[in-house]
């Protein structure tokens, strides 16, 4: 199963996720969005296999999102993907992208639901908080 994880390494909950994906046995490709930047078809094709809309995806804390004037609900959808081209820090992350869905995998053991194989339990973020038990079983 292919795998495709849109990171940020500076991100704890991205980094959970990537670690998630790895210790399950996927090689993911992971793409590091604030290095390559988004293109409007990217953005636009993602959120639509999400479900999301701009204002859903938008990074509002530790990002310009209020500096820029984007938290107020005025803005519109266009607006705000414009804003998320020229700063790709405004998109929340990680997004992943398997053959079972695309999803904003916040919190991140909402990758869970995107792989066919888990890895093996107890396994725990990087805070310890566990996501998977010694049974194998997604923690509630």
């Amino acid at each position: 199963m292919s795998v495709v994880i849109h990171h940020n390494p500076d991100c704890g909950t991205s980094r959970n996720v990537l670690a998630t994906i790895k210790a399950a046995g996927y090689e993911p490709v992971v793409i590091e969005y604030l290095k390559t930047g988004w293109t409007r078809p990217q953005l636009q094709a993602l959120f639509a296999a999400a479900d999301l809309i701009p204002r859903v995806a938008l990074r509002t804390t530790k990002s310009p999102a209020e500096e820029l004037g984007l938290l107020d609900p005025s803005v519109d959808d266009d607006a705000l993907l414009e804003a998320m081209l020229a700063h790709p820090v405004l998109v929340n992350r990680p997004i992943v992208c398997t053959p079972r869905g695309v999803r904003l995998c916040r919190p991140s053991e909402a990758v869970l639901d995107l792989l066919e194989t888990w890895p093996a339990g107890p396994f725990a973020k990087e805070d310890g908080g566990l996501i998977i038990d010694a049974d194998g079983n997604r923690v509630a």
